[in-house]
């Protein structure tokens, strides 16, 4: 299966982590949710993200291998990859984001995104406007 997806996660504590060719970046406490797409092979996909033992590779690899960053949900629709794009330009009029993360093949300025609990109601209407479901995590 190929699409684009959604992961929600949880960063527990402000951390500055070195995130690859972006160098350090200040992360405050908070949901983020990150916007990515892959091919063929979505599940794995999914599951390499969710795993903490990995090579990194994506930016997003240096979030999700902190003890203290946790994806807990994932969304997704079977949608092209230019929806990856369009869904992170959209986002970006409503919610902040990390500057430049997870978008070097991208126009948009980010694929990261901070979501504050009074903003997750807006966020996920959002979602539904492009039909992305929730992706249910098998470990």
């Amino acid at each position: 299966m190929k699409g684009v997806y959604v992961l929600l996660i949880e960063i527990k504590k402000p951390s500055t982590i070195k995130v690859g060719s972006l160098g350090n970046v200040s992360f405050n406490k908070g949901i983020y949710a990150y916007i990515g797409s892959a091919q063929n092979s979505l599940e794995k996909r999914i599951k390499r993200h969710i795993a903490k033992q990995k090579k990194l590779h994506w930016h997003i690899d240096y979030l999700t291998t902190k003890p203290f960053v946790d994806v807990f949900k994932v969304y997704f629709a079977q949608l092209d990859k230019s929806f990856e794009e369009k869904l992170s330009l959209h986002l970006s009029n409503f919610f902040p984001y990390v500057d430049n993360f997870g978008s070097t093949d991208s126009s948009a300025k980010s694929h990261l995104f901070f979501i504050s609990k009074d903003d997750f109601p807006k966020f996920i209407n959002e979602l539904k406007k492009f039909s992305l479901e929730e992706y249910v995590i098998s470990k």
